[in-house]
C-alpha cells in the first residue's frame, strides 16, 4: 500500500484584504472564503500549514525585468501622475485590466512568496504536495502586466523547481490560456506546458494547437483549444489520455498545476460548464502519478464557487471526504440559498464542442507527443541552497513561515516514531508539546491570524448569517475556537523560520 502523500498549505492572512476596485471582477476576498471553508471543514488539521514569506524584489527579478518590478514597487494611487509613461509601457492603470490599487506591490509579494516557498519545500523533499490558492496568476509577462496578473508566480516557482528537477510539467485547467507561462518557456524543453482553454474570440486569444514551441522547445507546448459549454465528461475524456501520454513521454520530475476556477459552471467570466467533481477529477488524476506537485489557484470570478472549488480540491489532495452541507462559518451567507458545496451544471448551456472536434484535438495532441524523441536530458550540477534555515528564539518577522498547529488526530504525541503507528493510521509529525516549540527548538507560542477569533476584523466586515442559522452551528464555531486555543485564549502556533540568502 503506497504511503500517504504529505501536503503543505501556504496562506498569508493579509492576502485577501486587497481590493482591485469597484466593479473589477478580480476579488482577492475569495481567498478568505476559501480559507474559512478549509478551517470549518477541519481540513487544516490534516496538513502542514505555513505562513509564507513575502517575495523580495530580487526574487521577482529572476524572471521579471528590474525596471518593471521597481515600477510596481513605487507606484500607488496617489502618485499616478508621475508615472504616466510607465503605466502605458507596462500595461498598468485605469484604462487597462490591471489597475493600480492600494498595496499592489505587497499583494504581488505575498502570493509570489507563497508559491516560492511551496517550490522550495518540494525541492527539499519536505512535502509531496504544496498548495497555494493565492497563486496561479498565469498571464503576467516578463515586463508587462496582463489579465489581472502583475507578477507571474508560476514562472518564478518553475524556475525554482528547475534548480533540482531536470524537467517540470505545467498543467493549466483555467478557462483562459496560460499564455504568460507558455511564453516564458516556449523555447526550452525543460518545461512542458499543457493547457486546456477556450480559444477564439476570447482573452488572451492565444493557445492554438499549432502553437507547439520553438527551437529546443519545439513540441513541448501542448494546447487544447476548446469552445463554450465543456462538460465534465468531455473534459475528462480529453484530459486523461493526453496527460497519460505526457507522463509516459516526458517523465517530469515535478508538476505545477494551475486550478483556475473560472472553468466552472456559472462563472462570471467563464463559459465552460464543469461541476466541482469534474474540475477536481483533473486534480485527482494528477495526484495519482505521485510526482512532487505544486498546486495553485488562478482565475475564478464567482467567488462563492471559487471557495467551494478550492476547498473541495483541498479535500481531494488530502484524501478526505467532506459533506455537501457547508458548515457554519463567518461567510456562511455567501452560500445561500442552498448552503451546499457542490454545483449543478447549467442545463441551458449547450456544449458546442462536438464529439468529432474533441476527437480531432485529442488525436492532434497525441500525434504531437508521439513525435517527441523521449524525455529530454540535461546535465545537472550541484544546486546552491535557496534558503538557510535558522533558529530564532523570540518573536518572528513577517517573513517567517508560521505553522498553524492542529490537534493530533489520533491523540498521539508528534514526536512518536513512525514505527509506533499502524499502517492505516495517519501520522501527525507535528510536535504538540514544549510550549509550541518545533522539534528544532525554535518557534514560540502566539496567537495565529487564522481568522477564528472574536477580535478579528474579518468577523465584522460582512453581515452574519441570517434566519437559517441554528444554535448548534454557533456552538460548533465556539468548539473550533476552543480546540485551537489554550486556556488563556491564545492559539498554539509553531513557527518555521527561514532567511533568504
Amino acid at each position: 500500500m503506497p504511503s500517504k502523500q504529505r501536503v503543505s498549505y501556504f496562506y498569508q492572512p493579509d492576502v485577501g484584504h486587497f481590493y482591485y476596485g469597484p466593479s473589477h471582477p478580480m476579488k482577492p476576498h475569495r481567498l478568505k472564503l476559501t480559507h474559512h471553508l478549509i478551517l470549518s471543514y477541519n481540513l487544516y488539521r490534516h496538513m502542514e500549514c505555513y505562513r509564507p514569506h513575502p517575495a523580495s524584489v530580487g526574487e521577482m527579478t529572476s524572471f521579471h525585468t528590474d525596471e518593471y518590478v521597481q515600477f510596481l514597487h513605487k507606484i500607488h494611487p496617489d502618485n499616478l501622475r508621475h508615472y504616466q509613461a510607465g503605466m502605458a509601457k507596462f500595461n498598468v492603470g485605469e484604462y487597462t485590466d490591471c489597475p493600480v490599487f492600494d498595496g499592489l506591490y505587497e499583494f504581488t509579494s505575498l502570493y509570489t512568496g507563497a508559491s516560492l516557498d511551496g517550490a522550495v519545500q518540494l525541492n527539499n523533499g519536505d512535502t509531496d504536495i504544496a498548495v497555494n490558492w493565492s497563486g496561479g496568476l498565469h498571464h503576467a509577462k516578463k515586463s508587462e502586466a496582463s489579465g489581472f496578473c502583475y507578477i507571474n508566480d508560476i514562472v518564478l516557482a518553475i524556475l525554482e523547481l528547475l534548480r533540482v528537477h531536470a524537467r517540470v510539467l505545467y498543467i493549466d485547467i483555467d478557462v483562459h490560456h496560460g499564455d504568460g507561462v507558455e511564453e516564458a518557456f516556449y523555447c526550452t524543453d525543460r518545461v512542458m506546458t499543457f493547457s486546456l482553454h477556450k480559444y477564439g474570440d476570447f482573452f488572451p486569444g492565444t493557445g492554438h494547437s499549432r502553437d507547439v514551441g520553438a527551437r529546443e522547445g519545439s513540441g513541448f507546448s501542448v494546447n487544447a483549444p476548446l469552445t463554450s459549454g465543456m462538460t465534465d465528461e468531455s473534459y475528462i475524456a480529453l484530459f486523461t489520455p493526453v496527460l497519460e501520454k505526457i507522463m509516459g513521454v516526458y517523465q517530469p520530475g515535478a508538476i505545477v498545476l494551475q486550478c483556475g476556477a473560472d472553468s466552472l459552471a456559472g462563472d462570471r467570466l467563464g463559459c465552460f460548464n464543469l461541476s466541482l467533481k469534474g474540475h477536481a477529477a483533473c486534480v485527482k488524476t494528477v495526484k495519482s502519478y505521485r510526482v512532487p506537485t505544486l498546486v495553485l489557484g488562478g482565475g475564478g470570478y464567482t467567488i462563492r464557487n471559487v471557495a467551494r472549488c478550492w476547498a473541495y480540491e483541498t479535500s481531494i489532495l488530502l484524501d478526505r471526504e467532506i459533506e455537501n452541507q457547508i458548515p457554519y462559518n463567518d461567510y456562511y451567507e455567501y452560500y445561500a440559498p442552498d448552503y451546499e458545496l457542490h454545483l449543478q451544471p447549467e442545463i441551458a448551456r449547450e456544449n458546442l464542442n462536438t464529439e468529432g472536434s474533441l476527437t480531432a484535438v485529442r488525436d492532434d495532441l497525441l500525434r504531437q507527443l508521439n513525435d517527441l524523441k523521449g524525455a529530454p536530458s540535461v546535465q545537472m550540477m550541484e544546486v546552491p541552497p535557496s534558503f538557510v534555515i535558522s533558529k530564532h528564539s523570540g518573536s518572528s518577522s513577517n517573513s517567517d513561515r508560521n505553522l498553524i498547529e492542529g490537534d493530533n488526530t489520533h491523540g498521539s504525541t508528534g514526536n512518536a516514531s513512525q514505527d509506533e503507528h499502524p499502517d492505516d493510521m495517519e501520522i501527525d509529525i507535528r510536535d504538540t508539546s514544549a510550549n509550541g516549540k518545533t522539534k528544532r527548538g525554535d518557534g514560540e507560542r502566539r496567537q495565529h491570524d487564522g481568522e477564528l477569533y472574536d477580535d478579528d476584523d474579518d468577523n465584522t466586515d460582512l453581515p452574519r448569517a441570517g434566519k437559517k442559522d441554528k444554535e448548534k452551528d454557533k456552538e460548533k464555531v465556539k468548539e473550533r475556537r476552543y480546540l485551537m486555543s489554550d486556556d488563556k485564549g491564545e492559539s498554539n502556533t509553531k513557527t518555521a523560520s527561514s532567511s533568504n540568502t
